[in-house]
Order: C-alpha cells, then sequence, then structure tokens
C-alpha cells in the first residue's frame, strides 16, 4: 500500500508560477513510477505527466510541454511539479498517482491516487 498527499495548490494569476508537491509513504517509493493528472470541473480526469523511478524518463502531455516539469527526489519520497506560464485552462484538481513499475513512461493504468490539490488561475 502507498499513501500519496499533494499539497502546493491555490490561488494564482495567469502568467504565475507554482510548485505541487506528492508526499508518498508505505512501500519503497524508488519502486514506483509517478504521474500527475488534473480534472477541471464538468471535465474528464486527463493526464499531465508521468516520470519514472529513477526520475531520468519523463513524459508530458501535449497541452503542458514546455510548461510544466515533473521531478522526484526518491530521498525525500517526493514528487514535484512545477508549473510556469500558468494559464486559466490549467486550473484544475490535480492527482498524483503511482505505479508499481521500473518500465519507462507513458502509462496505461496507476495503482495509488492521492486526494488531490486545487489550483485555480485567474485571467
Amino acid at each position: 500500500q502507498v499513501h500519496l498527499v499533494e499539497s502546493g495548490g491555490g490561488l494564482v494569476q495567469a502568467g504565475d508560477s507554482l510548485r505541487l508537491s506528492c508526499a508518498a509513504s508505505g512501500r519503497t517509493f524508488s519502486s514506483y513510477a509517478m504521474g500527475w493528472f488534473r480534472q477541471a470541473p464538468g471535465k474528464e480526469r486527463e493526464f499531465v505527466a508521468a516520470i519514472n523511478w529513477s526520475g531520468r524518463r519523463t513524459y508530458y502531455s501535449d497541452s503542458v510541454s514546455g510548461r510544466f516539469t515533473i521531478s522526484r527526489d526518491n530521498a525525500r519520497n517526493t514528487m514535484y511539479l512545477q508549473m510556469n506560464s500558468l494559464k486559466p485552462e490549467d486550473t484544475a484538481i490535480y492527482y498524483c498517482a503511482a505505479r508499481y513499475t521500473y518500465a519507462d513512461p507513458p502509462y496505461t493504468k496507476y495503482d495509488y491516487w492521492g486526494q488531490g490539490t486545487q489550483v485555480t488561475v485567474s485571467s
């Protein structure tokens, strides 16, 4: 079992930056690939970014590529999402997820999910 807790969300203006964190507890964090997803009001959950167990392989959705950066610190059992040049359409609840695998991203499924953190970008 892996327990995931997101933090760092908030209300920002368009063009601002924000860094989300996902703290993991339970099993060995470095055995898990990780991902970020988001869900806007009235929309389905969508993939944002993924990172492999070592942090050396990453994968992004087209909508955030070049603006967001996913990273992880296995010594701190934490994954991050640095979000720059935020847009109102980035407004959503952001979720982190974990999958027990040593494969490179992208991943078709995840085993554990956090509760989410709200990000609101005003225009």
